[in-house]
């Protein structure tokens, strides 16, 4: 496989323009010459191998955030926006999307902005939604939207959320659980802790001072909850702070957001940084070993595993997403070149989607997306059930997975045979961008694509794919 040439060119200028430098001074320090500086800072030439090392040596830079940010992110949303049927001349190639992603990114955002509101009001006047004439009806992203996009920029790790999380965690007198922590802190701050039978997970009276939680719930989520609400009373200063940070657009987003960060201070109470890091380094990333270890559930270690993200702490960059039995995405991140589709569900022929045929077993799989990348992919049911006959039973399937590069670190790939190209299922990200012409799973055409239609032949599909 050949390898893959970088481009970081604004990368490149902001570290420049952070150190004081001149392009002189930069050149000299990264031992290239001055025209092959500019070249590379203006993407015309990829980043040497050199100056990549000179960065490590000379800065202490962390190289590996030049691979893998926003541009693949915006690549893969810019692909998925141009699908769209409004661009009657079809997506301009893939080149030039890498080139505006990585040299103008905040043109780049401006016009995925644009194309997600006219995305959206058509989406209003096509269901009805009383548009026209409303007071409110200007065209903005909606909450949960703009809060998804939020993380998923972010990268899924918020550095001074998550060292705030493990200076809480940090055992000064060992041995003392992480719950028996969150309750020693809330006792302290006189808040009485109250199990009740009741459908509600958890409910905060700030007038009696007291924390209701079901006692239905398993003992990991009964840990998560008092962390959460640890969260909301101890560092609501640093929470509202970030989110001043992210300029949301509507008070909706913001509130969303803040549940967003205060879960993602509970987990990595529950899952310190380091801790964690090295436990799952250790186990192989074994997610039972790792649940058993730090009294989590699987989707708690599997989630956490996706963001471990920190600059010179770096895990096995992962994807994690959450899938319901309607095939719907609830939950999405990815640290690989994997994104995964806006609108719309993920390919079925993803093993995410066999989990809940095998409740309470890993299903593993060698897939291959058609932009030629190999994946080892992971993948189990996760049940919730409310703690009573009548109560609905909650399932979910959620999915772990790495470029194949890194499968020797996961126990679970041990005995796949990863150099074997046949051994690798063909996936997509959603039928409306895939471009495999005979997927037998097809739902919908490619929308760039022009069909071809035989009334006397019949193959995989009604159509051929042009």
């Amino acid at each position: 496989m050949a390898t893959q040439k970088l481009y970081a060119g604004v990368k490149l200028r902001e570290t420049r323009t952070k150190l004081g430098l001149t392009q002189k001074a930069f050149a000299e320090k990264l031992g290239v010459s001055l025209p092959y500086l500019n070249q590379m800072e203006n993407n015309k030439r990829p980043i040497s191998t050199g100056a990549v090392l000179a960065l490590a040596q000379e800065f202490g830079f962390d190289v590996t955030t030049l691979s893998i940010g926003d541009s693949e992110r915006m690549v893969s949303d810019m692909r998925e926006a141009f699908a769209d049927p409004v661009f009657t001349d079809g997506p301009p190639p893939l080149a030039d999307m890498r080139l505006a992603a990585s040299n103008a990114p905040a043109l780049t955002r401006a016009f995925l902005d644009l194309h997600r509101a006219y995305r959206q009001s058509h989406e209003r006047l096509a269901s009805l939604d009383e548009i026209l004439g409303r007071e409110d009806s200007r065209i903005a992203p909606s909450p949960w939207e703009e809060v998804r996009d939020f993380f998923h920029y972010c990268d899924n790790y918020i550095d001074a959320v998550d060292r705030a999380a493990e200076r809480v965690a940090d055992p000064e007198h060992g041995g003392i659980t992480s719950q028996d922590r969150a309750t020693d802190a809330l006792n302290a701050l006189g808040i009485q802790i109250d199990f009740q039978g009741d459908t509600v997970l958890r409910g905060f009276s700030p007038v009696t001072r007291t924390l209701t939680l079901s006692k239905f719930i398993s003992p990991p989520t009964r840990r998560f909850q008092l962390l959460l609400q640890l969260a909301f009373l101890t560092q609501n200063e640093l929470l509202e702070a970030t989110l001043d940070l992210a300029r949301f657009q509507t008070e909706e987003a913001r509130e969303i957001a803040k549940i967003g960060l205060a879960n993602y201070f509970a987990g990595a109470v529950l899952l310190p940084y380091h801790a964690f890091l090295n436990a799952a380094r250790e186990t192989r990333h074994d997610l039972e070993l790792l649940a058993a270890q730090f009294g989590a559930s699987i989707e708690q270690v599997a989630h956490r595993l996706s963001t471990l993200q920190r600059t010179g702490a770096k895990g096995v960059p992962f994807y994690f997403v959450r899938v319901d039995q309607a095939g719907t995405i609830t939950k999405r991140h990815s640290a690989t070149r994997l994104q995964f589709a806006r609108y719309g569900g993920a390919c079925p022929l993803w093993n995410v989607h066999r989990a809940f045929e095998t409740p309470g077993r890993f299903l593993r799989q060698l897939a291959q997306t058609p932009d030629g990348l190999k994946y080892f992919c992971l993948a189990r049911d996760v049940s919730k059930p409310a703690g009573s006959f009548k109560a609905p039973v909650r399932r979910y399937a959620i999915g772990l997975g790495c470029e194949v590069k890194h499968a020797e670190h996961l126990v679970y790939a041990d005995d796949f045979d990863v150099k074997n190209d046949r051994a690798f299922e063909p996936i997509g990200v959603s039928c409306r961008i895939c471009e495999r012409p005979n997927c037998h799973q097809r739902s919908v055409p490619p929308l760039e694509a022009r069909l071809k239609v035989d009334h006397n032949a019949r193959g995989i599909l009604p159509y051929e794919i042009q």
